[in-house]
């Protein structure tokens, strides 16, 4: 039997701040949102991933607290990160290796979220 995570709960200071970021840079439909009676919105990505914000204020992170989407390739991952660093999105963390390409970015509300691509196998 196979097992998927497919939702992650957020809480967030700004939903539609952070709903227009998941969906400028990581393909969540804002149209589509779910709203439900405590204040959550639902958001779902193309791989049916959903993404829960929920208002509230994020508490301390350490720094190792993340969450990541994988991409196809180094150079999607590289160009991703221009982007980024071109609307000045904070981006805390880089690597650039032959074996593993990635950066971590903050959300508005300081989640780290990382971009990456490693060869599989």
């Amino acid at each position: 039997m196979a097992i998927h995570l497919l939702h992650l709960g957020l809480p967030v200071r700004d939903q539609q701040r952070s709903m227009r970021f998941y969906a400028t840079w990581f393909g969540f439909d804002p149209d589509g949102a779910r709203r439900y009676p405590d204040g959550t919105v639902i958001l779902r990505n193309p791989d049916g991933f959903d993404l829960a914000l929920h208002p509230g204020e994020a508490p301390e992170q350490p720094a190792f607290l993340h969450f990541g989407f994988q991409m196809p390739d180094a150079g999607a991952v590289r160009e991703l990160l221009a982007r980024m660093e071109a609307e000045r999105v904070p981006i805390p963390e880089r690597w650039d290796e032959p074996g593993y390409v990635a950066f971590k970015c903050l959300d508005p509300d300081g989640w780290r979220v990382e971009v990456y691509w490693e060869p599989i196998g």
